[in-house]
């Protein structure tokens, strides 16, 4: 048996399940979207890596610009599949864009949980529990442990959206719980019994334990399959958002590679080409009249996007039988017509792109900030208050009270990773000098 689109579109929100919300012209998941905009976790990935941490030009993109980019995506995915969709025995009474519009929420959130300095973030922050700060973790249960060592910036994410963004822990966001299953791209916990590294749903995790209750809650009032070892299928939806990313990263990343300088025109070119003009052999009378290499880069992968929602919604509709029945395990590019281009574009990106000398040596100081920022707010907050030394006290009095308020030592360890997580790189930076000394705040902080 399949899961029922009735349920997968739930409109209900976290936290006002009973509360059915002032009607107007705007969707439920329309008013999602609106939420997360005006949100400070938001507004803070301005300031946090793409790709280029720190980056002194202002053309490439951070994070927010990168969100917004995957959303304008994710919301064309989300209404071209929709309209599949209610075509469907099954189809629940929604249009089109509300499909979109739920599409679109996830993917403007799929990144809230990042840590500073992008992916090597996490990174740091996992090492840091593996290594020197192995010892707080003691007495935590095994999921607990495993939260902390293999800390993930969707698991984080999910915590946010759900929980951190209201005081009064009453759901976070309050989002809808179409919106908030289709964020889960890893519908399981940190600790999985038979994890199979091979299936998609499953490399990585969407939730944290002491946010267990709120994804049973999410995946019980969506409909998501049950798989045998505890975790959950996707929600078809969550597919999509994915794709979204994925069409972002592989020819936006490479838009912004040959911004700075370290992919050529004619290596963009060669690799774009096939995909924005169908494999077509040649191009349009536009693309001739664009006479700088910046231009026609900018016109590649606009095309390019195009051209590949296009083709993601014919593997979607394709696997449509499999995606219900919660048995597809692939990513939607890698089973689309360009999934070789995009491969190709993968491999140049990694080795040209994310490798250069000036990432990689930023990615390594944000393992030393990371690091030192735990290691300053850890040990300060899981002692008891009635212990603390003087500097613990201090450090304490720097932490939002929201995020040292945790009631066990595991809820603490979550609240150190809560702050530094949600740092910007230029704040996270500035507050490890001040902390060791290296700088000083001005006279009007």
């Amino acid at each position: 048996m399949g899961m029922d689109w009735n349920k997968l579109v739930s409109s209900r929100r976290l936290g006002r399940e009973q509360d059915a919300g002032r009607p107007d012209a705007r969707s439920e998941f329309l008013k999602d979207w609106d939420r997360i905009v005006y949100s400070s976790a938001f507004r803070r990935m301005q300031d946090k890596t793409q790709v280029f941490p720190l980056s002194d030009s202002d053309y490439v993109r951070t994070r927010l610009t990168h969100s917004i980019e995957v959303s304008s995506v994710g919301r064309s995915l989300g209404m071209l599949c929709g309209e599949f969709i209610l075509q469907q025995p099954g189809a629940p009474d929604i249009l089109p864009q509300d499909f979109g519009s739920i599409v679109a929420a996830s993917c403007l959130a799929h990144d809230l949980g990042n840590p500073p300095f992008g992916h090597s973030g996490e990174d740091a922050i996992q090492s840091w529990f593996r290594d020197g700060g192995a010892r707080y973790l003691d007495g935590l249960s095994q999921a607990e442990q495993a939260d902390l060592r293999d800390f993930e910036g969707n698991a984080q994410g999910f915590r946010l959206i759900t929980r951190l963004q209201n005081a009064l822990d009453r759901g976070g966001f309050q989002l809808t719980y179409a919106v908030l299953s289709t964020f889960l791209k890893y519908p399981r916990g940190s600790v999985l019994a038979d994890a199979n590294g091979r299936l998609i749903s499953e490399k990585k995790f969407n939730f944290f334990q002491h946010d267990a209750p709120t994804f049973e809650r999410v995946a019980s009032e969506t409909g998501l399959i049950r798989k045998s070892n505890g975790s959950c299928a996707r929600h078809p939806l969550a597919f999509l958002m994915e794709a979204a990313d994925d069409i972002c990263y592989g020819v936006v990343d490479l838009e912004d590679g040959h911004r700075v300088g370290r992919v050529s025109f004619r290596e963009v070119e060669a690799l774009l080409m096939p995909i924005a003009f169908d494999g077509a052999g040649s191009t349009s009378e536009s693309y001739t009249q664009v006479h700088d290499n910046t231009g026609r880069v900018e016109y590649l992968r606009a095309r390019a996007i195009g051209v590949l929602i296009h083709a993601v919604v014919e593997a979607f509709k394709t696997h449509y039988a499999a995606l219900m029945a919660g048995t597809f395990e692939s990513s939607l590019v890698d089973r689309c017509a360009f999934a070789p281009q995009l491969r190709a574009i993968a491999e140049l990106s990694r080795a040209q792109i994310y490798s250069t000398p000036a990432v990689l040596q930023i990615e390594a100081a944000g393992f030393e900030i990371l690091g030192g920022l735990l290691a300053k707010f850890v040990p300060a907050l899981v002692q008891e208050p009635a212990l603390r030394s003087s500097a613990h006290r201090k450090i304490v009095q720097i932490v939002p009270a929201q995020f040292a308020a945790g009631a066990t030592r595991y809820q603490r360890l979550l609240g150190a990773t809560d702050y530094v997580s949600g740092m910007t790189d230029s704040f996270a930076l500035t507050l490890f000098r001040r902390l060791n000394g290296i700088e000083m705040p001005g006279s009007g902080f």
